[in-house]
């Protein structure tokens, strides 16, 4: 059946369409021996030839999504979060069968640089970030932290940037590593989405990747990927790291030939997948993200389409599955799809049409009966109040494409 086909049907008759899809999607599950994987504990994460295991030696799968805010509200002014963080947020969060949530940093406000706004950076920002995270261990989640936002000198970190810079981002993960080395189930995302080289995928795109330094199409010196390992594993950290490839993490072919060296081997990769990016494809996927998968884990940090459906997710969900990769959805906040993709309509969990797609195969894979939740209009739903209620110049990240070969800078303007 084709795409076009599948979303036709889940229109017209919605219910048959969710079992026909969530029916294919166990199958699929239970064919690579991938279902239910949010049942096992996410303590004691380490790397084990190209899965991650939890203490007890169980495979563990990661299956989330991505809780955007604290990346722009602290550097904007307003807040530290974008909507609620307590634990009724974070039940609604674990309802979908979720095991992972992605927590995107800024790198001023953690360590409290460049006039970020005391009330919401340095110690305050740390200590929210902590007991975040520490609340979501509690729910049974484990804890992604990324480098999301960065800016060198004594530029603030507003936007995102095609590398990390020297300036701070050493600093940052020596902080942030030696913060939450004593959790396992923190992961640590070194660097949301590098394009170097003018977003291309060359040679020497993927030597200022691994090595930094003066790098074409990056006008500060940067600190490469095994710099920044270095970092973590000398601050004796021994989390998983994660290493998003080039064109915004979007490009994994030379991922094995320039992985960094790690004294614990205790690495994976990380991917981006989105129906605007190079590599959107099948073919591509076979091509670039199953080889590096046969070796080291594959950690999908973000996956989503901009047409607020799940024509591309879907497909691309089941591929995954097939391949034993985790994947997280972007992203679990009330943008109503305007500002790029967006799970949820409402904080107690009320999917958008993209979201709904996500949520029915996440129940699929955890055995769970697929339930009747609908996907609320986003015309007609209103944004809740947040805790941190922002400003009329709060700027949410944008997941928006450009309509040529090259992909735009798709990473939260």
């Amino acid at each position: 059946m084709g795409i076009g086909q599948g979303m036709m049907i889940r229109r017209v008759v919605s219910g048959v369409s969710i079992v026909m899809m969530v029916t294919v999607a166990m199958i699929s599950s239970l064919r690579t021996g991938h279902s239910a994987q949010a049942a096992a504990a996410v303590t004691g994460l380490t790397v084990q030839g190209n899965q991650i295991v939890n203490g007890s030696g169980q495979p563990v799968r990661l299956l989330g999504v991505d809780r955007s805010g604290t990346e722009y509200a602290c550097i904007q002014g307003w807040g530290i979060f974008d909507g609620p963080n307590d634990a009724t947020s974070v039940q609604a969060i674990a309802s979908w069968h979720v095991n992972a949530v992605r927590v995107p940093l800024n790198e001023d406000c953690w360590l409290g640089i460049n006039g970020a706004p005391a009330a919401y950076s340095g110690s305050n920002y740390q200590q929210a970030i902590v007991n975040y995270v520490n609340l979501l261990n509690q729910y049974g989640m484990a804890v992604i932290l990324d480098l999301h936002w960065n800016a060198p000198g004594t530029t603030q970190a507003t936007g995102q940037e095609p590398m990390p810079d020297q300036d701070h981002a050493p600093a940052f993960w020596q902080s942030v590593a030696t913060t939450f080395a004593g959790n396992s189930s923190v992961i640590f995302d070194l660097y949301n989405e590098p394009y170097p080289d003018s977003n291309q995928d060359t040679t020497a795109a993927w030597t200022c990747w691994l090595n930094g330094g003066t790098c074409p199409g990056v006008s500060f010196p940067a600190a490469g990927m095994q710099e920044l390992v270095n970092t973590v594993r000398a601050t004796g950290a021994k989390n998983i790291i994660m290493l998003g490839g080039v064109e915004y993490s979007n490009s994994l072919s030379q991922w094995l030939s320039y992985e960094p060296s790690d004294p614990l081997n205790n690495l994976a990769a990380s991917w981006h997948s989105y129906n605007f990016n190079v590599c959107n494809t099948s073919t591509c996927w076979n091509n670039q993200v199953a080889p590096v998968a046969q070796k080291v884990p594959v950690i999908t940090g973000e996956i989503g389409e901009n047409d607020c459906a799940d024509g591309y997710i879907d497909p691309l969900m089941s591929w995954m599955d097939s391949h034993g990769i985790s994947y997280l959805g972007w992203t679990w906040d009330t943008w109503n799809c305007s500002s790029g993709p967006a799970l949820i309509s409402d904080y107690t969990g009320t999917p958008t049409n993209f979201g709904l797609g996500f949520q029915q195969h996440l129940a699929a894979l955890a055995g769970a009966s697929p339930t009747a939740t609908s996907a609320a209009s986003p015309t007609t739903t209103p944004r809740p109040t947040s805790t941190s209620t922002p400003t009329a110049t709060a700027i949410p990240p944008t997941k928006t494409p450009l309509p040529t070969a090259t992909p735009k800078p798709h990473g939260h303007k």
